[in-house]
């Protein structure tokens, strides 16, 4: 008994050192107290988290008649206790919303118990207390707000400013403490850089021109090289595909093929051409509504039309017909503004300022196309559906010759295009089709910027012209988070696709700002964006972490090194093609089918129409980019998926960052990575070389870096090992090198060559191998 009671008194000292210890490392990671709290981004964030869902836009949830998103209610006398008011400026003990965040009295305290949404911490309510005193002064909400180009900040140490990005950076990182990187060697620094200006490893030629190259230009011309590559246009669309939600069949039970490739071919040459983003977008929200549209720009329009489809029987035409519309209005909310705007589809949005009548005031501009929900014979699937853009072999040939077309036949692809009668909208109640409410006639958000019928339509023209409008506070600044997001694996707000009060606020709002309006006023150049991020030091430090850094802040937040990233699935892919020599680098053209598993499609198939069983292709479609892998969307490329790619069937700005045993064993046994092994492994035998250059040769090809000692010793150990192995008939090479349909090259040596087979495996199951840095 003596043992149990020491044994639970000790129990019970360990739990409470624990306890005070989570107590001490709360109250000491609190940040400092702002001498001048805002409630941008100090009370703000605070009440959209614990007291909007009874007090904020939403007037169907809203408590005791009181708004905390607005002054006017805020200030005003509560209708339910007399003679008190929720807030008087410069005076908290007399405001009823301090003296309930900070009382104990459980029923009185706010936020109510029963609601679950927690109490708010010492720290939360001293900012509050701080606030008030201040004088409890709104603000629009930061997004909201058109950005303005602040002066450069003030630094003390200027030693790695390579442009205006690093002031930012740097005048963060001196004020909470933080040390900068050096820059990066440059192997690592190259393969950086070709990864995220075009999705490819840089080749040997690159790498050898880039290390010889001593001039202090050298980085800058290689930087201008990358981008004018076709690849560039290819890496760059893979983020904007995602948003577009592309794929390469309809969806739904049939999920039958479609063609909306061209459209694909087009976002690829538009970032090729560089066309200035506001171009890009008017194209493709109303393209077909220019004065003397042309084919192209009709086929922008494209980027709406690639949502769902049912081709099934027995559905209620408008019933479908109505989710279409609310998929492009999600979509453009979400992909283009970076609002929550489909919360707001079937009442008031909880936390922004976005009624369910501006949700349907929206709605109305995607509400009038001769799009149908549904179309004809269940047995006949076409491959576009109304109302169809059709492209001739010979308006390929001389007008829209991005096309990469496979035959000369005619090509069909679902755009947008208006009806000649207005079709009216109404706001749908709880969002359901056949419950209209109020007529509602088309409007652009007003919280954002006002919609101004005088000077824009009221059709998806005015809606472009008003989205790229330098006034509107959000096109732009998406726009770039979203690039910044793409290079750094977070924005600068770390919710992408949600600005809203529920999103993250910014971490350098100034340089976020900064950014916008001078993308704006440089034209919106997208090349000169990437090209301006790229060449800055916060860009070119190394990824070596600093415990004393990581102390202070250890998610980076503050980019204090350059972060480690996987790269996308699709690059991946090109990773494994491209070192291996495998890669087929033609562009664009009909999506292709290389290996899979077998079974999938037809387990998850109806039994009708041309993708019921998947039919793999053959030659040169087999090592295609892994952009050009075709997508079915109820049963995605599983390889892709493994490694966070998007299923596509509805807009995504953010790809989730996962780590699992399913990547690493994709990685060890997928046909296509046995098969570069093979292929490079056969190659590099036809060198007059030892098998230590051998191994070395291809460790630089796929990690792009030359193998230091270490490694080296562990890959030549490994390769004499596998080599033993074959000679004594334990393993059996012809059997090993038996995969893929790339025809074999003949060596001298097949033990040899399938132990070098080995050890290429063995260094793309390196993880350096598909990580950025």
């Amino acid at each position: 008994m003596k043992f149990k009671f020491l044994a639970v008194i000790s129990l019970l000292l360990v739990v409470m050192i624990s306890w005070l210890a989570c107590m001490h490392k709360d109250k000491s990671g609190d940040p400092a107290m702002p001498d001048q709290v805002s409630y941008n981004f100090s009370i703000r964030p605070i009440l959209s988290d614990k007291c909007f869902k009874c007090h904020g836009p939403d007037a169907n949830k809203r408590e005791a008649g009181l708004r905390l998103d607005i002054p006017d209610s805020a200030f005003a006398p509560l209708k339910e206790t007399k003679g008190a008011f929720a807030l008087v400026p410069f005076k908290p003990e007399e405001s009823e919303l301090y003296k309930r965040i900070s009382s104990t009295d459980t029923s009185y305290q706010m936020p109510d118990p029963s609601a679950h949404l927690g109490v708010l911490s010492p720290y939360e309510i001293s900012l509050f207390k701080k606030w008030i005193k201040q004088g409890a002064k709104y603000e629009p909400m930061w997004s909201f707000v058109k950005p303005v180009k602040a002066p450069l900040p003030e630094i003390k140490d200027k030693k790695f400013v390579k442009n205006e990005i690093d002031y930012f950076i740097l005048a963060k990182q001196e004020q909470l403490g933080l040390t900068h990187n050096d820059e990066a060697d440059k192997e690592r620094l190259l393969k950086r850089l070709s990864l995220d200006l075009t999705g490819l490893p840089p080749s040997e030629k690159l790498m050898d021109q880039f290390m010889a190259n001593k001039n202090a230009n050298a980085y800058e011309a290689t930087v201008d090289e990358l981008l004018a590559t076709p690849a560039y246009g290819e890496k760059m669309a893979v983020r904007w595909l995602d948003i577009a939600r592309y794929a390469d069949s309809y969806g739904y039970q049939d999920d039958n093929i479609r063609t909306q490739w061209p459209w694909r071919d087009w976002v690829i040459h538009a970032f090729n051409e560089n066309m200035p983003y506001n171009e890009f977008l008017t194209w493709q929200i109303a393209g077909d509504m220019l004065p003397n549209a042309t084919k192209e720009q009709i086929l922008a329009t494209a980027f709406f039309r690639n949502n769902k489809y049912t081709e099934e029987g027995g559905v209620i035409p408008e019933e479908y017909r109505i989710s279409y519309v609310i998929d492009e209005n999600k979509t453009f909310g979400r992909g283009i503004l970076g609002l929550t705007l489909e919360c707001a589809q079937c009442h008031d949005h909880k936390y922004d300022p976005i009624s369910q009548k501006d949700y349907y005031q929206m709605f109305a501009f995607f509400n009038n196309t001769k799009e149908v929900g549904y179309e004809g014979d269940i047995s006949t699937s076409k491959p576009a559906k109304n109302p169809i853009l059709t492209i001739s072999h010979d308006e390929v040939k001389n007008l829209l010759s991005f096309i990469n077309e496979k035959d000369t036949g005619k090509l069909m692809v679902s755009v947008m295009g208006e009806r000649d009668t207005l079709r009216k909208t109404y706001l749908l109640k709880r969002g359901v089709y056949d419950q209209p409410g109020p007529e509602v006639y088309p409007a652009a958000l007003k919280s954002v910027m006002p919609f101004d019928t005088l000077k824009y339509p009221r059709n998806r023209l005015g809606l472009a012209e008003w989205t790229v409008n330098k006034n509107n506070p959000l096109t732009a600044r998406v726009f770039v988070n979203d690039v910044w997001q793409e290079i750094f694996g977070v924005g600068l707000v770390k919710t992408a696709g949600d600005f809203g009060m529920q999103g993250k606020l910014p971490s350098h709002p100034k340089l976020l700002d900064w950014l916008a309006v001078d993308f704006m006023n440089h034209g919106w150049d997208i090349k000169r964006l990437v090209k301006q991020i790229v060449m800055s030091a916060t860009y070119r430090q190394s990824s070596t972490l600093n415990k004393d850094n990581y102390k202070i802040d250890p998610e980076n937040v503050y980019l204090s090194h350059f972060p480690r990233l996987k790269v996308k699935a699709e690059f991946v892919r090109d990773i494994i093609l491209a070192s291996s020599g495998l890669l087929v680098n033609t562009i664009g053209g009909p999506s292709v089918k290389p290996y899979q598993p077998k079974g999938l499609w037809a387990m998850a198939s109806s039994g009708r129409g041309e993708l019921a069983t998947y039919k793999q292709d053959k030659g040169d479609d087999l090592y295609r980019r892994g952009m050009y892998t075709f997508i079915k969307l109820t049963v995605p490329p599983p390889s892709m998926i493994l490694f966070d790619a998007s299923n596509r069937d509805q807009c995504e700005v953010t790809r989730s960052q996962t780590n699992t045993p399913l990547q690493a064993l994709m990685m060890m046994n997928d046909p296509t990575v046995l098969e570069a092994s093979r292929v490079l492994a056969e190659r590099l035998m036809e060198m007059n070389s030892t098998p230590d250059a051998k191994i070395n040769k291809a460790f630089r090809r796929i990690i792009c870096r030359v193998a230091d000692t270490k490694e080296m010793s562990i890959l030549k150990t490994y390769y004499d090992e596998q080599l033993t192995e074959f000679r004594q008939k334990q393993l059996d090479a012809v059997a090993t090198m038996d995969v893929g349909e790339y025809p074999h090259t003949k060596t001298p040596d097949a033990n040899s060559t399938a132990a070098l087979m080995k050890v290429i495996e063995m260094i793309y199951n390196i993880e350096e191998a598909i990580v950025k840095t």
